[in-house]
């Protein structure tokens, strides 16, 4: 596969991009201004990794010189080379096989089950007016965050780009202080009865008991 085959295919950007935004978007239902923060960061993130993955490779472009002197023989402008994880670790058969892939696959197939888990229970909690404290957030208080944060880094293992790299540490403030803002609010909705499930329940790690 030559360089002119593998990339500038931006039909796939952007019909990757509006599948996995779409995919998120069906289970957010975004209302409130902390729900489009979020899937607007984590959509900036999806649109910066298919940008690499299938228009314009610019981490391989950078680290091209570094590349080829560490790994003499790979046309790292084949699509393929692009599991960047999988040709540093040695994995020579199909990359989609290779243990980077099947990992980061579990990762964005459980990010978005959390997401299909954790978001009813939000939506009735607050048609109904109550604190959302059943489902994935009878375990942690902020699930939909943890969910998106497991996509992404399945992605980042899967195809690792400069720009996601540094986006990523980015989000998680960016998503550590949405959490706080949602907090603050809640309080002042629910008063004693979120600070009670606050107290009770871990923001983004369950306990194992």
């Amino acid at each position: 596969m030559n360089e002119t085959s593998s990339y500038g295919l931006w039909s796939l950007v952007i019909i990757n991009s509006l599948f996995f935004i779409a995919f998120a978007f069906s289970f957010t239902r975004p209302r409130t201004s902390q729900d489009w923060r979020s899937l607007g960061a984590y959509s900036a993130f999806i649109l910066a990794l298919f940008t690499e993955m299938y228009g314009f490779p610019l981490t391989i472009y950078l680290l091209s010189g570094w590349l080829s002197s560490k790994f003499p023989g790979i046309d790292f402008f084949a699509h393929d080379s692009g599991h960047l994880l999988e040709v540093m670790f040695g994995w020579s058969s199909n990359p989609h096989f290779g243990p980077f892939h099947l990992l980061s696959t579990v990762f964005i197939v459980g990010g978005f089950w959390l997401l299909a888990k954790a978001w009813p229970v939000l939506l009735e909690a607050q048609r109904t007016r109550r604190v959302a404290d059943s489902g994935p957030y009878a375990r942690i208080r902020h699930p939909q965050y943890v969910a998106f944060v497991l996509v992404m880094f399945g992605f980042l293992l899967q195809w690792p780009t400069l720009i996601t790299l540094i986006m990523f540490p980015v989000l998680l403030i960016v998503y550590a202080r949405l959490a706080r803002r949602e907090e603050l609010d809640a309080i002042e909705a629910f008063g004693d009865a979120y600070r009670s499930y606050r107290d009770r329940t871990p923001a983004f790690i369950p306990r194992l008991r």
